[in-house]
């Protein structure tokens, strides 16, 4: 916008040095608008020579148009100088105007040559502002996603570590107390067959009562925290790890800690999927998919197969699966379009059966 300004600024004053040196008629006005205008509008560098050369033809027969030469010289100027140069000389050459006229076109083109140096200059800063902002916008951008990956991965490194610490206290529960609880029971049971007073053996009967009931309650305990614990990942990276079958990628989003049930409900179907695969197909990849979303949970397992042995939603292992999602009522797609493909859908706040 700057650009336009200074042109039009330069074109009044070439148009007031014009009227004031008591010159007539509209017809070089007329032909410094249209050469310019021209010269803007069109691009190219031989187009943009060939209206430079146009100007220096017109002076020859229109010699007042070299008081529209500062017009010519901020158009030409850094771009083609030769050509400036020629029109400067063909109006100076082709009129009989006072010298002070040629002084003052010089001055003015001179004038003309600093707007169109500060409009360029200008040009580039914004151009520059303009690269910088949208350089920091992108750079902005990616910090955020980077900070998001960062949170999400420091989100799942603590559910791994807090699963890990699950594990380590069950096995601690297991291989410490439950060992004491099932000696002790042992050595109360031996007590008892060699006891022969049966107010004593009721005192130890009633001991071993309350320790097998103790060590029911810490094997229970123990199985919870262990359930709780499973990594739904790990174990399905254990699946795709022994799966040698055919190329395996696995698309994994799941941020929460779904239900113990659920967990194993997933890793059946993966299983078997898998396990269906390498018996009924020629495929040469396989994509498992699983993702949370804000109301369900997703899980697509698909192959690019086309020799599958069995038709969709026959065989035990199929039917198996449709068991396992109806017993979270969820929703079962199987197809052999373009490769089998297994599609499961279960809501989220559901206990299996």
């Amino acid at each position: 916008m700057e650009h336009i300004y200074n042109k039009v600024a330069v074109f009044l004053f070439c148009t007031a040095f014009y009227i004031a040196d008591n010159s007539n008629g509209v017809i070089p006005v007329l032909a410094a608008v249209i050469l310019s205008a021209a010269y803007s509008y069109f691009d190219g560098k031989k187009v943009k020579m060939a209206f430079t050369a146009a100007f220096c033809a017109v002076c020859a027969f229109l010699p007042e148009l070299t008081y529209f030469l500062p017009l010519a010289v901020y158009d030409a100027v850094f771009e083609n100088w030769i050509w400036v140069l020629a029109a400067a000389a063909a109006g100076i050459h082709f009129q009989n105007l006072p010298i002070m006229t040629f002084v003052l076109a010089t001055a003015f083109s001179g004038i003309a040559v600093l707007l169109k140096h500060h409009s360029r200059t200008m040009q580039k800063l914004k151009k520059q502002y303009t690269e910088l902002h949208d350089s920091s916008r992108e750079m902005a951008f990616r910090l955020e996603q980077s900070n998001k990956e960062l949170l999400k991965n420091q989100d799942n490194e603590i559910m791994l570590a807090t699963l890990n610490e699950r594990n380590r206290i069950a096995r601690d529960i297991h291989d410490n107390v439950g060992h004491i609880l099932s000696s002790a029971i042992l050595q109360v049971g031996a007590m008892i067959a060699t006891a022969n007073d049966p107010a004593q053996k009721e005192n130890l009967a009633q001991l071993n009562k309350t320790l097998t009931g103790a060590m029911d309650s810490i094997r229970k305990s123990v199985h919870n925290l262990h359930d709780e614990a499973l990594d739904l990942r790990g174990e399905v990276k254990k699946l795709f790890d022994g799966f040698t079958f055919c190329e395996a990628e696995l698309d994994y989003d799941i941020q929460s800690n779904p239900d113990k049930k659920l967990k194993y409900c997933f890793i059946s179907i993966i299983k078997e999927a898998l396990a269906n695969v390498m018996k009924h197909s020629n495929a040469t990849r396989v994509t498992v998919k699983l993702h949370e979303h804000p109301a369900l949970y997703q899980l697509i397992v698909q192959d690019n197969g086309t020799a599958a042995g069995k038709e969709p939603r026959s065989g035990i292992g199929l039917a198996n699966i449709a068991d396992r999602v109806a017993s979270f009522n969820g929703n079962l797609n199987i197809s052999s379009e373009k490769g089998f493909r297994i599609f499961v859908s279960i809501p989220k706040n559901t206990e299996g059966e």
